[in-house]
């Protein structure tokens, strides 16, 4: 006879005591998955993991004394464990939240799409299919330091029009990670699609301005793909038109991912051909695959993020198989595209 898996053990970390009782009854509503302690702040959360084994920690971004974001980082700066941000989208914590993310926090939750009065409703069985499923995501340290760099220009690097770069669970860091070492004046436009939940885009493309030397805007629909980084809105899939001009496509149905880094990579290849540039990092799943082996069909140049520094080797293992992408590590992906010689849109 098999045994019973464990359940889910899960510490909720929220100063609301309303709040936390009802996200620990909706949790535990399946049975599966147990609150084994609610912490009503950080520096309370810090002090239960000295001696609570968890497997997952929910954690509100506005806490009293320490705040949300630094709890992640010292979580994950000395005993790393699966953190799930649940925090309300509204005013800063969006960017707060991407910061979060950036520290090593797996995911992201939008309070204001949570309905979770109703046990059983469709955003509360959601939740705890992520809690299951980042429960099994090894983690590792996230100290906030820069990665060393290797920036070698290569002589013989191929030339690119646009890069465009698809990124899902462990993306924020490994994006500030790579595009942290760009300079200001680095020449070719950066497209970017990143798996977020609803509602946290702009506090990403906030966040991610005030951290690279590179502007960072969100892409608008007409909009050029031009100097700096343009980041998917949520709920859209963003394609490149000729000359690089951004269009939205909702005409499509959705797939388990919008933005998706497929349809993005897909139109790409289409528009730059041998100047397509497509890097793929850290995420669960398959997305960017198949764009990225259209990219490398069109001539154009595939990377993806190494199995090392990855939160999540999924998207960039299948990229490699499937596409031929040279994996890389993060330092390394930027060597590369500092090695790229600008070269104008086809016409």
């Amino acid at each position: 006879m098999n045994a019973q898996p464990e359940p889910t053990r899960v510490l909720i970390c929220e100063d609301s005591r309303t709040y936390a009782a009802v996200l620990k009854r909706a949790i535990e509503h399946d049975g599966d998955i147990t609150v084994v302690v609610v912490a009503p702040s950080g520096e309370a959360a810090l002090t239960a993991l000295e001696t609570t084994t968890v497997d997952v920690v929910t954690m509100d971004i506005e806490l009293p004394g320490m705040n949300g974001l630094e709890a992640v980082e010292q979580i994950m700066g000395s005993r790393p464990c699966p953190i799930l941000i649940i925090s309300s989208h509204l005013g800063t914590s969006s960017e707060h939240a991407a910061a979060a993310l950036a520290a090593g926090a797996l995911d992201a939750a939008s309070k204001d799409n949570l309905d979770l009065i109703d046990p059983e409703s469709k955003s509360a069985t959601a939740l705890r299919a992520r809690i299951r499923q980042i429960r099994n995501v090894p983690v590792i340290n996230h100290p906030r330091s820069r990665l060393r760099s290797r920036l070698l220009p290569s002589s013989d690097a191929p030339s690119g029009a646009v890069i465009a770069i698809c990124a899902s669970t462990g993306g924020p860091q490994a994006l500030r990670s790579v595009l942290s070492l760009l300079p200001a004046t680095f020449a070719i436009p950066i497209v970017v699609i990143q798996h977020i939940a609803s509602g946290f885009g702009r506090g990403l493309s906030d966040w991610l301005n005030a951290e690279i030397a590179l502007p960072v805007r969100l892409a608008a629909p007409g909009d050029q793909a031009t100097h700096g980084v343009s980041i998917a809105p949520d709920d859209v899939d963003l394609r490149l038109g000729p000359g690089g001009s951004f269009r939205f496509d909702r005409t499509e149905p959705a797939g388990l991912y919008r933005p998706s880094g497929d349809a993005l990579l897909t139109s790409v290849a289409q528009v730059a051909g041998t100047l397509a540039v497509a890097v793929v990092l850290s995420g669960m799943g398959r997305d960017g695959a198949a764009g990225a082996r259209a990219v490398r069909e069109a001539g154009g140049t595939v990377l993806a993020q190494d199995e090392a520094s990855s939160a999540v080797y999924g998207m960039p293992k299948v990229a490699a198989l499937e596409a031929g992408a040279t994996v890389l590590g993060l330092d390394e992906i930027a060597a590369r595209l500092l090695s790229l010689r600008p070269r104008p849109f086809p016409t």
